[in-house]
């Protein structure tokens, strides 16, 4: 059920940001940006109040040893449709490795909490259907900022709906079971992110557009496993025409 409700948030921001274009900004990449910045910081309050408070005390009261276990569980339900994604793009010796690891992780590792697939040399990799999508061709289309989710683009909300609607966690009952699954994730997801989101805050002037940037530049790394082509210039086009301009 948390699925399909994921994947309803999704659907409805990319409904309700193709009707903000006159809210845009500066960067031609997020051309809805008064939108986003409406929900970042309805968002970021949430992650004042509930979630931040929630992870923070998490992290004080459950030892490293069990988060670290939590961690790799999550990893291991996670290997299965990295793998399906690695596969869809390709790669297929990677796809192969990924569910080598997962065969490893719940047999020998127990249900993946411990990681065993690591220490036997089967690297983790990080592929979903928003990078596959990328693969074949796919634009990002504009920046989003989705609620609840954070940090998007259209590309990556349409493969953020399909992450959620494959989720194995979807198929735990009874749903109770289901709920404190997902509630759990997203609690041990959110305390792994405390450092990084305390040096956001101590570092950019502008959280938002630090934000976004770093979204982008990662995901356009992920597309291309670590060597993205360089981007074209606007600046190119402009001296370029400038150059037709002038006379023989």
């Amino acid at each position: 059920m948390s699925g399909y409700f994921a994947h309803a948030l999704v659907a409805l921001s990319a409904l309700l940001a193709s009707g903000c274009a006159s809210l845009g900004g500066d960067d031609p990449r997020d051309p809805y940006e008064g939108w986003n910045r409406g929900v970042y910081r309805v968002n970021d309050k949430l992650d004042q109040y509930v979630a931040r408070p929630v992870a923070t005390g998490y992290r004080k009261v459950v030892p490293g040893e069990i988060r670290d276990r939590v961690r790799n569980f999550f990893g291991n339900i996670g290997d299965v449709f990295i793998g399906v994604n690695n596969f869809l793009q390709g790669k297929f010796a990677d796809g192969f490795n990924d569910w080598v690891r997962v065969g490893f992780n719940t047999t020998v590792g127990i249900l993946g909490i411990h990681d065993v697939a690591t220490d036997m040399g089967y690297e983790k990799h990080d592929e979903d259907f928003g990078q596959t999508f990328g693969r074949w061709g796919m634009g990002p289309g504009p920046y989003l900022i989705l609620p609840v989710l954070g940090s998007s683009n259209v590309r990556d909300g349409i493969g953020k709906g399909l992450d959620f609607y494959t989720d194995p966690i979807n198929e735990t009952d009874p749903w109770q079971a289901q709920w404190g699954l997902v509630t759990l994730r997203l609690v041990q997801t959110r305390a792994d992110l405390l450092d990084a989101s305390r040096i956001l805050e101590e570092a950019a002037l502008d959280r938002y557009v630090f934000q976004r940037d770093a979204y982008l530049q990662r995901r356009r790394s992920l597309v291309y496993d670590g060597h993205p082509p360089r981007e074209k210039d606007p600046e190119d086009d402009t001296e370029k025409k400038a150059d037709d301009k002038k006379p023989d």
